[in-house]
């Protein structure tokens, strides 16, 4: 194994908010995924409106993925900040 993934994973190993950052990230997406799913599985307009009620629907799941997506990348970002970090205090 080359020695840069040798220090690598030593230092995402012992890191644990590495590790938690990054886990946060992941756990974060699905749920904000799903409850935007959740929260628009049952949304219905009524009367005049019905025509325009899979666009809205879809507007507020773009909106949620975004949402999902950023706190994604915001979380990885923090990871990689700590990884940083970490690693100037590890070696």
């Amino acid at each position: 194994m080359p020695n840069w993934m040798v220090e690598f994973l030593y230092v995402v190993l012992m890191s644990k908010r590495c590790v938690f950052a990054f886990l946060l990230g992941i756990i974060l997406f699905f749920l904000i995924s799903a409850y935007g799913h959740h929260a628009m599985e049952n949304f219905q307009l009524q009367g005049v409106f019905k025509g325009i009620e899979d666009v809205i629907r879809d507007k507020f799941l773009r909106r949620y993925d975004k949402l999902a997506l950023g706190a994604l990348i915001a979380c990885w970002i923090l990871a990689i900040k700590f990884y940083i970090k970490d690693r100037k205090r590890f070696l």
